[in-house]
Parts: structure tokens; C-alpha cells; sequence
């Protein structure tokens, strides 16, 4: 079931993918290993290239001739394959803005995941991202693939998508702190049951957060 707040629609997709929908959009983040699908994206976010976020088969599901497509530098020639109408190729830090929806990119990076001796799995140099989308009076950040780093804390937004698994992303009990740093008023768990983590890391996400921070652990998309 979708998560439901101030007029806007939160559906987990499974992994790090969402689907939100506000006013008339329709708003994708990394669609990865869709199951029921229709081609209705206004658009699509991406947040950096790997195979489980830049997912071309995925897009093709949900894409149309006037889906608008927000991803950073690298996924570059994955993205122009689409011949997309409008198209935006953001940095950290970049503000966009898609009719009343607000989009910024935030930094996603590994401190302390690392794939071999000195080399992490998700390096800042990469330039990959999160986004916090402003909808209304409500802010939304997804994450990304990104531990706790500086760049995230003190976000304050509405509502935090926060990876909970470990190994690419943050531990869970990293993603506890996190929520502390970020101080949203509402938090959903994901990066898990798909390639690595169990609902076991967003219980225990659930059950350690700060009293203040409502969670809600959905069930992906069936």
C-alpha cells in the first residue's frame, strides 16, 4: 500500500525505486525490477549509473515522449538512448525546477564501503547524487547509495528515503544516526530485500529511531 501524506502518494517499488505522485505528476526514482507497470511517468530521477538504479529496460516500461528525465552527469549516454524531449544533467548542489516541483542534488558517496583495498563502492569524485524534491510544503530526500556524510545532515526535510543495509550504503545502525543528523518528521527504509539487507534492518531502523521521527516500513509493490 502506498503511504499516503498531504495529498502526495509514497508507493516503495522494492530496492531504492519509487513511484510519487503529486498533483498531476508521476514521479519515478530509480525504477529497478518493475512488476506491474504502465507507461505514465512525467518524470523520471535517477541518481547514478549502476545497473539497479540506471535501469534501461525499467525506463522503457514507464517512459513516454514527454517523460522529463533529471540524472547525473555520468548516465549521460544511457539517458540521450531515450532521445528524451527534456532532459537534465545535474551536479551536486544544482537546483532545477519542473513546473511547481522543486529538484535538488545532493551528494552521494561512500566513506567506508569499499570494494577493494582504498577504493569505495560509490566514490564522491563520481559526482552521483540524492535528490530532495519540494512538493507544496512538503520536501522529500531520497538518498541515493550514500553513507551518513557531511554534505546530508541537517537536511530537516518532511519526509527521508534512507538506505538501511549496509555493504553499498549505510548500516542500519548508520541510518539511525542519519535520522538524528537529517532530523526528518517522517522516514521510509530501502535498499533491501533486493540485492542485499532483509526487512530485519528496517525493523530494527524502525525500532531504534529518534522518538520524534515517525517510520513507516512499506511493503514493495507487488
Amino acid at each position: 500500500m502506498p503511504f499516503e501524506y498531504k495529498g502526495i502518494s509514497i508507493t516503495w517499488l522494492g530496492h531504492d525505486s519509487f513511484k510519487i505522485k503529486y498533483a498531476d505528476k508521476i514521479i519515478y526514482i530509480d525504477p529497478y525490477k518493475l512488476k506491474k507497470h504502465e507507461k505514465d511517468a512525467s518524470i523520471i530521477l535517477i541518481t547514478h549509473n549502476h545497473f539497479d538504479h540506471l535501469s534501461p529496460e525499467d525506463i522503457k516500461k514507464i517512459a513516454t515522449d514527454n517523460t522529463i528525465f533529471v540524472a547525473p552527469h555520468e548516465c549521460k549516454s544511457e539517458i540521450d538512448k531515450f532521445k528524451p524531449n527534456k532532459k537534465y544533467y545535474v551536479n551536486p548542489g544544482d537546483e532545477i525546477v519542473i513546473d511547481d516541483i522543486k529538484v535538488k542534488a545532493v551528494r552521494a558517496y561512500n566513506i567506508n564501503k569499499f570494494r577493494s583495498p582504498g577504493q569505495v563502492f560509490h566514490p564522491k569524485e563520481d559526482n552521483k547524487v540524492g535528490y530532495v524534491l519540494y512538493l507544496g510544503e512538503v520536501s522529500i530526500y531520497h538518498a541515493g547509495d550514500t553513507d551518513n556524510i557531511p554534505e546530508i545532515r541537517d537536511l530537516n526535510p518532511t519526509i527521508a528515503l534512507l538506505p538501511v543495509s549496509g555493504t553499498y550504503v549505510m548500516t542500519r545502525e548508520e541510518a539511525v544516526q542519519a535520522l538524528k543528523d537529517i532530523k526528518p518528521k517522517i522516514a521510509i527504509p530501502m535498499h533491501y530485500g533486493t540485492i542485499v539487507g532483509s526487512e530485519e534492518d528496517a525493523i530494527y531502523f524502525k525500532n531504534n529511531a529518534p522518538k520524534e521521527v515517525e517510520i513507516h516500513v512499506l511493503k514493495p509493490y507487488e
